[in-house]
């Protein structure tokens, strides 16, 4: 018998549609694959010439997703890949050849007068915004030295290229420079307020890479919101010749005296403490020598020579306790000579001279001076 044909409806088979990798229903019409983001920002980056390494691995990066996904922009990450390499060979000839020193110092004559702690130079007064040195300075205020400031420049130093030595490095190279310089400037120590310390400001890692190198050191008022009011400034641009001659004189003293041994007694150490009143001894033979050679004021000349006379006095004493073999006949000795540096004949001199009569009193703190760094917190 002839089998009855089945009944619909008819099932239909189902077939995968052809849409390729984007997966278009059949017969819609075919997208376009997106441009890579990386590539665009690969050939951007290139062109800038900005962070040409960044440029290079975004471009790389971006033609291994392109191969991949089948994305569209290989063009541009191969020229965002080639122009990045250009910019690293520009940059690393730009290093070899000293280059960007020159790119930063012309920054940094540009910003001279524009009210940056870049501009800064040697007798200049300056507000910051915080009113403060601590933290960060970089916007500064020029204004006169007789009006109120927050810092005075004392001195403007470069240090050596290479690498960045680290913040706790250039810290440790900026206080030992600046302490040092800080006489040159300000010769009169008895004429420095007991509230003002060293401060400087330092490159930081950012404006190192671009070449700067400058550490500029000042002074300021310990109190965060103290202030200074006149200069500080007491050297040859400042001072007559008999007044720059005894104070010269004066600092050959001071000098020895600030490499006084304190950490060890002379019970401790007494080598230590001995050697020191030799370099003292041999400070006050220079002090005399160039206070006899100079040719004083008449009014002037009992006063200076009642000095030498004490100070040739305490240069024998410590000579004496230089060859001290205990500490008892050390103290002796270097005590003498210390009370005759403190006579009141330095006050006679100084008075005579027009110079500060006021001693200055130091207090035994073990404190340093602080650390503004532009741009950088401390």
């Amino acid at each position: 018998a002839q089998q009855p044909y089945p009944q619909g409806p008819f099932p239909v088979p189902q077939q995968p549609y052809p849409g390729g990798a984007w997966g278009q229903p059949y017969g819609a019409y075919p997208r376009r694959p997106p441009v890579n983001g990386l590539a665009v920002a690969a050939f951007v980056l290139g062109v800038l010439c900005c962070v040409p390494a960044v440029g290079l691995v975004l471009g790389l990066v971006a033609l291994a997703r392109i191969r991949k996904r089948g994305e569209r922009g290989k063009g541009l990450a191969v020229a965002g890949s080639v122009l990045s390499s250009v910019g690293l060979l520009l940059w690393a000839v730009t290093l070899s050849t000293g280059a960007v020193g020159d790119f930063w110092d012309g920054f940094r004559d540009a910003a001279r007068g524009e009210g940056t702690a870049y501009a800064l130079e040697k007798g200049e007064c300056f507000t910051t915004p915080s009113g403060s040195l601590q933290g960060v300075t970089y916007d500064v205020d020029l204004v006169s030295c007789a009006r109120e400031h927050d810092g005075e420049v004392f001195a403007v130093f470069d240090l050596p290229g290479g690498a960045f030595p680290g913040d706790d490095g250039i810290t440790r190279v900026a206080d030992e420079r600046c302490y040092a310089l800080q006489d040159s400037y300000a010769m009169d120590r008895w004429a420095l307020p007991g509230d003002v310390d060293v401060y400087y400001l330092t490159p930081t890692s950012q404006s190192w890479r671009a070449g700067d190198r400058e550490v500029t050191c000042l002074f300021g008022n310990t109190d965060e919101r103290g202030t200074l009011t006149g200069s500080l400034r007491t050297d040859g641009t400042t001072l007559d010749p008999d007044q720059h001659t005894y104070l010269a004189a004066e600092l050959q003293l001071y000098l020895a005296m600030d490499e006084m041994p304190v950490e060890r007694t002379a019970e401790e150490d007494l080598a230590a403490h001995t050697f020191w009143a030799t370099r003292v001894s041999a400070a006050l033979d220079r002090q005399t020598g160039m206070l006899r050679g100079h040719s004083w004021p008449a009014d002037a000349q009992r006063p200076v020579a009642a000095l030498v006379a004490d100070l040739e006095t305490a240069r024998k004493e410590f000579g004496l306790a230089s060859r001290a073999t205990d500490a008892d006949a050390y103290y002796e000795h270097s005590d003498k000579a210390i009370a005759l540096i403190d006579a009141d004949t330095a006050v006679g001199a100084r008075a005579a001279l027009g110079l500060d009569t006021t001693p200055p009193v130091y207090e035994e703190t073990g404190e340093e001076g602080g650390s503004a760094e532009p741009g950088k917190e401390v």
